[in-house]
C-alpha cells in the first residue's frame, strides 16, 4: 500500500491544491445564509448573485477561468433592492460559459419587495400598517396582486362624456408636444368618484380603442363635473373621446372592497383582507424595485456571450408612474421589463419563473442573437410577457446595427398579463428577424395575443422570415380594448410564417377581435395550418397588405362575421385557398372582401344554418362567375364534434375534395412533463367568466 505523508511530496501537494482551484471554479455556491466574502464553496457559500458575479470577475481577473461555469443557488429567499447588472466583465466567452442556475429540486426566489407586517385592525374591515419613507404602486398579498383603490371597482369602467382640447406647443406636428385635456364626466358618476378639487396624485386610467392613457388629474370642478390632464397632444387617429372609458385610483375615498389597498403619503398603508385572510399570517411585499436583471454588452462587436440563467424565480416587482404619466402607445411598447438584454449572444433562459411584476417578463432587445428562453413560466405581469428586438422608428443604418435575430422562445407559459398596461402583448417582435416563437402557452391578455413586425405601410421593414408556429393563444380581449388580433402583423415581413397555432376567444370592446390580422401593409406572410375560432368579428382579417397567403386555416364560429378585408388596393392584397370556414351565425364577410383584388379558391363553406353563403351582394354562382372558388365547394366539412371545439375528421371526403390536409391542433401549446403540461391548463373559472362576460356583451350590444 502507498501512502504519502502529506509533508513528504510538496509537488504532490501543488498538485492537489492546483485541482482543488479548477473543482472550485467550476462550481460557485450561493445561499441566502452565506457571505459574500466567504470562498463560495458549499459549506461556505456566497450570499447574493452580485457577490456571485464580483468572485467571478475575481477568477477572471487571476486568469482561472478555463472551463465552464456553474453558479448553484441553494434555496431561500434573495431580496434585491436594485438591479443585478452583467457587462461585458461577466461574459462567457467562445469556448465557456458560466450559467446561473438553482441547486437541483431547490425553490430560489429572487425578490423586488420589502416584505410589510404588523398589520393592525382599525375597524370597518381595514387593516393599517406603517411603511414610512417608501412609495409604491403595486402589492401582493398571499402570492396575489391585491388591487390598489380604484372607483369603480375592478372589473367596471365610467364613460367619458366629452373631452376638449387646447394645443399649448407643436399646433403644426402631427401629435402635438403640449397640450391639456378637458374631460366632461357624468354626475352620477362624478358623485361616485368623491374627487377633490386638486387631487393629491389620483391617476386617471383611460382605454380607448387599443391604447391606454395614464394620467394625473390636476383640477377638479365639482360644479361642471369636468377634470383637467395634460401632456402631450392626443394622437388624432385614437383620441380620448366620447367613447373611451375610464376609472380612476390612488384615491383613499376608493378604499371600499375586499382586496384593495391605499398607501397614504403619511405612510400609513391600508389593506381590505379578503375572505379567507387573516393579516397577522399574510404575506404581504411591497415592491423597492422595477427590474430584477440587466445584462448589457456594449456593440455589435462587443457583446456579452455564453451566459445562462436556469430554475431561477423573480418575483413582486413593481411600477412607478412618472409624474407625467403615461401616453398612449400601442402595445405598451416602451415599457422595459424585469429582465433587460442589450448586445449579447447566446444568453439563455430555461426554466425561469418571473412573476408579480409592474413591468414586462422579458426583452431581448438591441444586438441580441442566438438566444433561447426556453420552458419559463411568465404570469401576472404588469405589462407584457416576451419582447424582441429595438423599438425605434425608421429604417436608418443605425437601426439596422441594432437588429435582434436567430432568437428561439419555445415551450413557455405566458399568460396573464396587461395588469398596469393593459395593451401589452403576450410576445411581440418589433425590429427583429429569424427569430422562432414556437409551442408557448400566451392566454388571459387585455390586448393581442403576439405582435410581429413595427413598420406601418410599404416602407422598409427589417422584420423578416419570423416563425410563429405551434402556438396555444387563446381568451384575449376581455371586451377591454378594440383592434386586436390572436396574431396581429405589420409591414413587409417577407419569409414570415404564421402556421399551426389554435387560436380561440378572441372578444374585443368594440371593432377587432380577430384570430390572425394582417394590418398596415403586412408584406409575403404565409399563414397556414391554423385553427381560429370564437372571435368576435372575424377569424381572419386583412386591414391592407400585399401577396399574402392564407391556406389550408380552419376558421369556425366567429360571432359577427367569418372574413374580413378592408382596404381595397390596386395590387394582389392575398391568396386565399384550401380553407374551411364553418359558421352558425353572423355574416361569412365584412367589409369589402367581396371588393378586394385577391385569389380565392378551393375553399369550403358551410352555414349550419341551411343558407347559402352571401359573398357581399354575390350569391354562390356569381362569386364563381367573378372567377373566385371555381374549385371551391358548400358542403358539411365532417368534423367530429364541432360544437365542441373538436376539429378532426370522420368524414374526409369533403375535406379532400378542396385539397385540404388535415393537421392536428392538439400539438400547439407547451409540451413535456405532465407538470409543465397540467400547469399550462387554463383555469376552468377564467373560461367560465370569459364566457359569462361574452354573453353579457353581446346582448348589451343587441340591445344597443
Amino acid at each position: 500500500m502507498f501512502v504519502l505523508n502529506r509533508f513528504s511530496c510538496p509537488l504532490f501537494f501543488i498538485f492537489l491544491l492546483t485541482l482543488s482551484v479548477t473543482i472550485f471554479a467550476q462550481e460557485i455556491h450561493v445561499s441566502p445564509q452565506g457571505t459574500d466574502s466567504g470562498p463560495g464553496s458549499q459549506g461556505q457559500p456566497l450570499k447574493s448573485m452580485e457577490g456571485a458575479k464580483q468572485f467571478i470577475r475575481k477568477l477572471k481577473a487571476e486568469g482561472k477561468f478555463t472551463q465552464n461555469i456553474q453558479v448553484i443557488f441553494h434555496p431561500g429567499d434573495y431580496f434585491i433592492s436594485s438591479p443585478v447588472h452583467f457587462g461585458m466583465a461577466d461574459s462567457g466567452t467562445e469556448a465557456h460559459s458560466i450559467t446561473y442556475r438553482a441547486a437541483e429540486g431547490a425553490a430560489v426566489n429572487f425578490i423586488g419587495s420589502r416584505q410589510v407586517s404588523g398589520f393592525e385592525s382599525i375597524g370597518n374591515g381595514i387593516y393599517r400598517a406603517d411603511v414610512s419613507g417608501k412609495d409604491f404602486e403595486q402589492l401582493y398579498v398571499n402570492g396575489k396582486r391585491a388591487t390598489r383603490a380604484r372607483t369603480p371597482n375592478k372589473g367596471a369602467f365610467f364613460e367619458v362624456k366629452s373631452v376638449k382640447e387646447t394645443l399649448f406647443d407643436g399646433e403644426e406636428e402631427r401629435v402635438p408636444a403640449f397640450a391639456i385635456q378637458e374631460i366632461t364626466i357624468d354626475s352620477l358618476e362624478a358623485s361616485k368618484l368623491q374627487l377633490d378639487t386638486k387631487p393629491l396624485k389620483a391617476l386617471a386610467v383611460f382605454y380607448h380603442k387599443w391604447d391606454n392613457t395614464r394620467k394625473y388629474i390636476q383640477h377638479y370642478n365639482p360644479t361642471s363635473h369636468q377634470f383637467w390632464i395634460s401632456g402631450g397632444g392626443m394622437k388624432p387617429w385614437n383620441p380620448i373621446n366620447e367613447a373611451a372609458r375610464y376609472y380612476v385610483e390612488n384615491m383613499k375615498s376608493a378604499l371600499d372592497a375586499p382586496g384593495e389597498w391605499f398607501l397614504d403619503p403619511d405612510g400609513s398603508l391600508y389593506y381590505i383582507p379578503e375572505e379567507g385572510e387573516t393579516m397577522e399570517t399574510a404575506e404581504v411585499f411591497a415592491p423597492v424595485t422595477e427590474q430584477l436583471l440587466v445584462i448589457s454588452g456594449n456593440s455589435q462587436e462587443e457583446k456579452v456571450r455564453n451566459l445562462h440563467f436556469e430554475g431561477l424565480r423573480f418575483l413582486y416587482t413593481g411600477y412607478r408612474t412618472p409624474i407625467s404619466g403615461n401616453e398612449p402607445a400601442q402595445a405598451a411598447a416602451p415599457i422595459p421589463a424585469v429582465v433587460m438584454v442589450d448586445w449579447a449572444d447566446r444568453v439563455h433562459f430555461r426554466k425561469f419563473e418571473i412573476a408579480h411584476t409592474g413591468i414586462g417578463a422579458i426583452w431581448l432587445r438591441n444586438g441580441v442573437t442566438n438566444s433561447i428562453l426556453q420552458q419559463n413560466y411568465l404570469h401576472d405581469l404588469g405589462a407584457g410577457g416576451v419582447k424582441i428586438g429595438p423599438l425605434a422608428a425608421g429604417n436608418s443604418e443605425d437601426l439596422e446595427q441594432k437588429l435582434a435575430g436567430f432568437n428561439r422562445v419555445e415551450n413557455n407559459i405566458i399568460r396573464d398579463g396587461g395588469w398596469v398596461f393593459p395593451c401589452a402583448v403576450g410576445a411581440m417582435l418589433f425590429h427583429a428577424h429569424d427569430n422562432e416563437l414556437t409551442h408557448n402557452e400566451i392566454a388571459n391578455f387585455r390586448y393581442s395575443g403576439v405582435s410581429v413586425g413595427w413598420v406601418w405601410g410599404y416602407d422598409q421593414s427589417f422584420s423578416k422570415r419570423n416563425s410563429i408556429k405551434f402556438n396555444h393563444i387563446h381568451h384575449l380581449g376581455w371586451g377591454d380594448l378594440s383592434d386586436m388580433g390572436g396574431v396581429y402583423t405589420l409591414g413587409k415581413s417577407e419569409g414570415t410564417e404564421v402556421s399551426h397555432n389554435h387560436i380561440h376567444h378572441v372578444y374585443s370592446m368594440t371593432y377587432g377581435g380577430w384570430g390572425l390580422y394582417t394590418d398596415e401593409g403586412s408584406t409575403g406572410i404565409l399563414m397556414e395550418n391554423n385553427l381560429v375560432y370564437a372571435c368576435k368579428n372575424a377569424g381572419f382579417h386583412q386591414h391592407y397588405g400585399k401577396e399574402n397567403r392564407i391556406q389550408n386555416n380552419i376558421f369556425a364560429y366567429n360571432r359577427l362575421s367569418q372574413l374580413q378585408a378592408t382596404r381595397v388596393e390596386p395590387h394582389t392584397s392575398f391568396t386565399f385557398k384550401n380553407n374551411i370556414i364553418l359558421y352558425k351565425q353572423g355574416t361569412l364577410l365584412s367589409s369589402n372582401w367581396d371588393k378586394i383584388n385577391l385569389i380565392s379558391d378551393h375553399n369550403l363553406y358551410w352555414d349550419e344554418r341551411g343558407r347559402e353563403p352571401k359573398f357581399g351582394d354575390m350569391d354562390w354562382k356569381e362569386w364563381q362567375q367573378k372567377g373566385n372558388d371555381r374549385h371551391g365547394i358548400i358542403r358539411n366539412p365532417g368534423f367530429r364534434d364541432a360544437g365542441n371545439f373538436d376539429f378532426s375528421f370522420v368524414d374526409l371526403s369533403a375535406a379532400e375534395w378542396i385539397g385540404f390536409e388535415p393537421f392536428d391542433p392538439n400539438r400547439a401549446g407547451v409540451y413535456g412533463e405532465d407538470d409543465w403540461v397540467r400547469l399550462a391548463a387554463f383555469d376552468p373559472e377564467l373560461k367560465r367568466k370569459f364566457d359569462a362576460l361574452v354573453e353579457e356583451l353581446s346582448k348589451k350590444e343587441t340591445r344597443d
